[in-house]
């Protein structure tokens, strides 16, 4: 049985954290199994956009404190390595990916929600970066995305205080998009999905990857990358059809996704 399912609806594909028993929690083999998934995702030509999510009443609590607390320093560097290797594959995912963080989103699950794109949350999430109070540090990219997408007093905050916070403060300081009541949050998490699954992909996947780029360079480097993403874009019949359709004041009813 596998820790981490997926589930098709129509170009949406569902990842679910499926290990309620232990809230989810992260040991090797549910990042292991959460690896093999996010292959099938990105090969998967009907999956579109992916939603992560997690079974029963937590997202991701954290990465599993009993495996870890008998780790030597090369053990825990090892795990660290391959928990970030596995969410920088999530973060470089060609298709948009949205977290519906139905629960706790502590440690690792605060880590994996920040690698996918976009955030949604229930109103019963709580986001947390607890790792100093157990005396080591995030392992899983904490230190990097925290600061990138809330800015470095937040994060600072965050981080050295291992407080834990509500959806509503997360939404205030840009850590999550759209706070819903818990039984709204998968429906509101499909239908943006579904938002972007109908539109052209080679542009969806393109100003994806320009935005990555941009995140983690200079302002010069992620234009000319921007520039290159833009005109690839004029090779495809997408970009023909859409500009065709917009010229003759037609609107466009699907797209070719090439």
């Amino acid at each position: 049985m596998s820790f981490v399912t997926l589930e098709k609806k129509g170009p949406v594909g569902i990842v679910t954290m499926n290990r309620p028993e232990a809230l989810n929690a992260l040991d090797k083999q549910v990042l292991e199994d959460l690896n093999a998934v996010l292959d099938q995702v990105e090969n998967d030509p009907e999956i579109l956009v992916a939603v992560v999510t997690g079974a029963g009443r937590s997202f991701v609590a954290g990465a599993d404190i009993g495996q870890m607390s008998g780790f030597t320093a090369v053990e825990g560097k090892a795990f660290g390595a391959y928990g970030n290797g596995v969410f920088l594959k999530l973060e470089n995912l060609t298709k948009p990916t949205i977290a519906a963080v139905n629960g706790f989103a502590l440690g690792g699950g605060c880590e994996l929600s920040m690698a996918c794109d976009i955030r949604l949350a229930s109103d019963k999430a709580k986001f947390g970066q607890p790792e100093v109070g157990l005396g080591i540090t995030p392992g899983f990219g904490g230190t990097q995305r925290l600061a990138r997408i809330v800015g470095v007093s937040n994060a600072m905050e965050l981080i050295l205080t291992a407080k834990t916070i509500k959806a509503e403060e997360a939404q205030r300081i840009g850590l999550v998009s759209h706070v819903y009541p818990a039984e709204e949050l998968m429906d509101k998490a499909i239908e943006l999905a579904n938002a972007i699954a109908a539109n052209a992909q080679v542009a969806v996947r393109q100003s994806k990857a320009a935005i990555r780029r941009g995140m983690q360079t200079d302002m010069a480097t992620g234009a000319a990358f921007e520039a290159e993403a833009f005109g690839l874009c004029f090779a495809t019949e997408d970009q023909k059809d859409a500009m065709r359709a917009f010229v003759n004041k037609e609107k466009i009813t699907a797209f070719k996704n090439r």
